[in-house]
């Protein structure tokens, strides 16, 4: 939380409003946002008008002041992911309040190939499954990679000493409860707690590779689901609903500046561009990147 003073009045700005700036300002200085000399934004189709158009919006409210050429893909990428990482780790512990816990937020990304997910729990099992796949080409054949996860930034929290639940009261021992993935003196792996895929556009390839990896996860859990969503700052309807529509795998989408976007879609689109980005919000599939941290305190 910060505070200014505008003549008399004090003005208090909340922390995630403060981290959502900072966040958009990170994403600029990191070369992730950008705006070329021809007016294409970095996250725009240069060959789609509307993508063109709101993406220069978006560049200008976000305050993109200088020109420059789009980074290649995998830098861009990885900034994205960096910044995504940046913003959750400076908002998301702050609300221990509503979910307590030892946390962590981890970026994975490129760093990590294969069963990146296997040294957490609930998919611990995995790593066993790759080393039978190594040393089974017929097994590999088989099961091909779905068993494989590698996301681009991930959230954990620290199993629990007895002496801390036992703090208030005597609630567990050594008799019961043996199996339960919260007591460290039953397992003593981080627990994965959320899975956020970094999109910075949204092509049908990327969409597709989210609900796969989103899949797979459900798939190969052994206990609770971890939350599962996308980030993203693609500008068209169109593509934004082949990722938020529909349900049976990633919780939600989030915009990296909703409000910004819908303004530009008014300004620059349709009324069926308005309608299908208004379904998708009234839907409860498509928020901004500043309901991310509370919503993976649900």
């Amino acid at each position: 939380m910060t505070a200014s003073w505008s003549g008399w009045v004090l003005i208090v700005t909340a922390l995630v409003s403060q981290k959502r700036e900072e966040f958009h300002a990170g994403l600029i200085e990191g070369g992730t946002l950008t705006l070329n000399a021809s007016g294409v934004a970095s996250m725009s189709d240069g060959g789609n008008k509307l993508s063109t158009n709101v993406g220069a919006e978006l560049a200008r409210v976000l305050r993109v002041s200088t020109e420059s050429e789009r980074a290649a893909g995998q830098t861009l990428g990885d900034s994205f992911e960096s910044a995504t990482q940046a913003f959750l780790e400076s908002t998301f512990p702050a609300f221990s309040m509503l979910r307590p816990g030892s946390w962590q937020v981890h970026k994975v990304g490129n760093r990590a190939k294969g069963n990146s997910i296997a040294s957490f729990e609930p998919y611990q099992h995995l790593a066993e499954l790759a080393e039978a796949v190594r040393k089974s080409p017929n097994l590999a054949a088989v099961l091909g990679n779905a068993y494989a996860i590698s996301p681009d930034v991930i959230i954990t929290r620290e199993s629990v000493s007895d002496e801390l639940i036992n703090g208030g009261a005597e609630l567990v021992d050594n008799v019961t409860a043996v199996h339960t993935a919260i007591r460290s003196v039953n397992q003593t792996l981080p627990i994965l707690h959320a899975v956020v895929s970094c999109k910075w556009t949204l092509r049908s390839d990327r969409a597709q590779n989210a609900r796969s990896e989103a899949l797979n996860l459900i798939r190969n859990r052994k206990g609770r689901l971890p939350h599962i969503v996308v980030v993203t700052a693609e500008p068209t309807p169109s593509r934004l609903s082949s990722l938020a529509l529909g349900t049976g795998d990633i919780d939600c989408v989030y915009h990296v500046a909703l409000p910004e976007l819908k303004k530009a879609m008014r300004k620059h689109g349709n009324d069926d561009n308005v309608e299908a980005l208004e379904v998708m919000i009234e839907g409860r599939r498509l928020k901004d990147i500043a309901d991310l941290p509370l919503d993976l305190a649900i």
